[in-house]
């Protein structure tokens, strides 16, 4: 299709497209403030608290490929529209759940409607799109979802603090009965008349269960289930390298060392932004006595520095090459993080939060760019859809197990966040473990990924993207998220 962005379809299929994928980027940032009265409101502990964020990322991490590859056979408005009707009715359940464990339920259905969606609006642009608009369509999406990223921590506080943490659920109902007619009626239906062969459906369920495993293991201190998930995580490597066709994660791409590589850094650093972003959403309100609201306010300096500058911060790393930002951004995040152990009881939020938070979010936009930039520029341009979904996937999972493992690790006790005495000793313990993984990332990336330029392989969108919950997702053609046999890339409408 060679549908333009002036025309009165156009601007429906990326109203469309900014609205569906703006629930899930908004739905990934308002939690974190909501918790304490969640916590509250349900008599949940700490552990149930974890769950709520770890139920959607769980099974959003474990089947996003799977769901770029259904919307590639199926049809991607059917299968996006499937998606925002799932979320909704997730949602729904989530506002109405009348106790910790059905939200948790709930939460994890979200993240299945979340991974229909979520590759589904960018894959919509892509094929829809005339190609001397579609660079300019995929930038006006990443930058309106990255407002949406942006303000949710503020839209979370504002609706705890008014009509309760319910609503935070409920808001995706009106945007959903809004988002689905206008797909029905105004967005013309696309597919890959190439994907065909058998889904990976083994892989993903295997890599779900090691996943939730492993996080068990975590959050309930139950050993077996971490061994267990090794194992499990064990057979998902076997069926991967046994599927000749169509796996969802082909070991052969691991083969570009630089791809590895950053991989790796990936999960360092992702993995200490969403421990930081779940810990400091509870510090701010249990320790120093913020509102939601004013938590949630506090937050936004690192996105709104991401939004300004990233674009300017891919240019930088396509000119002096991958190394230098992916080493000095996660050192300066790492600074940021060390500098929130001055937040305690009655912390200035000029003197004591905000340089902590500019600190941090410089260091995210010097990071982020050039990360998924060089993740893209690593392999062949007929895998970059593949390269992407992997490391967005890498990203989700790095975050999930990070929220689990932090509490742990700094001694959170189960009715730790009740206490603003013993949450803030925490705190200062798990501040250092956050740094640690960045150090360890700058670390890395200085060891192993290469100095030259990357290539300017990634869409300009890519860069104007909140990087807050993970990459953003590659705007790669009809290849993109696997599901159809390695190779097979016939020519199309989607294709540059």
């Amino acid at each position: 299709m060679d549908i333009r962005l002036a025309s009165g379809t156009g601007r429906w299929i990326l109203f469309t497209t900014v609205l569906g994928s703006g629930m899930a980027l908004l739905d990934s940032t308002v939690v974190n403030v909501a918790l304490p009265h969640i916590g509250e409101d349900l008599g949940a502990d700490l552990a149930a608290l974890q769950w709520t964020v770890n139920g959607y990322m769980l099974t959003l991490a474990g089947l996003i490929l799977l769901g770029g590859a259904l919307g590639d056979r199926y049809g991607r408005r059917r299968v996006f529209v499937v998606g925002v009707v799932w979320f909704a009715a997730a949602s729904l359940l989530c506002g109405l759940a009348p106790n910790a464990g059905v939200l948790i339920a709930a939460r994890a259905l979200q993240g299945v409607g979340g991974a229909l969606l979520t590759p589904g609006s960018l894959a919509l642009i892509q094929a829809s799109f005339h190609p001397d608009d579609r660079a300019r369509a995929v930038g006006l999406w990443s930058g309106f979802g990255g407002v949406g990223a942006a303000i949710g921590p503020f839209v979370g506080g504002w609706l705890v603090d008014g009509p309760g943490w319910r609503w935070v659920f409920w808001l995706n109902v009106p945007l959903a009965l809004l988002c689905v007619p206008v797909a029905l009626w105004h967005v013309p239906e696309s597919r890959d008349e190439a994907a065909h062969g058998r889904f990976d459906v083994l892989g993903a369920v295997l890599g779900a269960a090691a996943l939730a495993l492993v996080t068990y293991a975590l959050i309930g201190e139950a050993w077996w289930a971490g061994a267990l998930g090794i194992l499990v995580g064990a057979g998902f490597v076997a069926v991967e390298r046994r599927r000749r066709a169509g796996a969802m994660m082909p070991p052969s791409i691991f083969a570009s060392r630089q791809f590895t590589a950053v991989n790796l850094v990936t999960l360092c650093v992702y993995a200490a932004f969403s421990g930081f972003f779940f810990l400091a959403a509870l510090q701010l309100q249990v320790v120093s006595g913020y509102s939601a609201l004013g938590a949630g306010t506090a937050l936004l300096p690192t996105t709104g520095l991401m939004l300004l500058l990233s674009a300017r911060a891919g240019e930088l790393g396509e000119r002096i090459g991958p190394r230098i930002p992916l080493t000095v951004g996660p050192l300066l995040c790492a600074a940021g993080m060390l500098l929130m152990l001055r937040v305690e009881e009655n912390a200035s939020y000029v003197r004591d939060v905000l340089p902590a938070l500019l600190v941090l979010g410089l260091g995210m936009t010097a990071l982020v760019a050039p990360l998924t930039s060089t993740v893209l520029a690593s392999v062949e341009v007929s895998r970059a859809g593949l390269a992407s979904g992997i490391n967005n996937a890498a990203a989700r999972a790095a975050g999930l197990l990070a929220v689990a493992a932090l509490p742990m690790l700094a001694g959170m006790g189960p009715e730790a966040y009740r206490s603003a005495g013993e949450f803030g000793e925490t705190f200062r313990r798990a501040m250092p473990m956050c740094a640690g993984l960045l150090v360890a990332g700058a670390v890395l990336a200085w060891a192993t990924v290469r100095a030259q330029a990357t290539p300017a392989s990634c869409h300009p969108g890519c860069r104007v993207h909140c990087g807050v919950t993970s990459p953003p997702l590659d705007p790669g053609e009809r290849d993109r998220l696997a599901g159809r046999p390695e190779g097979i890339h016939p020519p199309g409408p989607g294709d540059r």
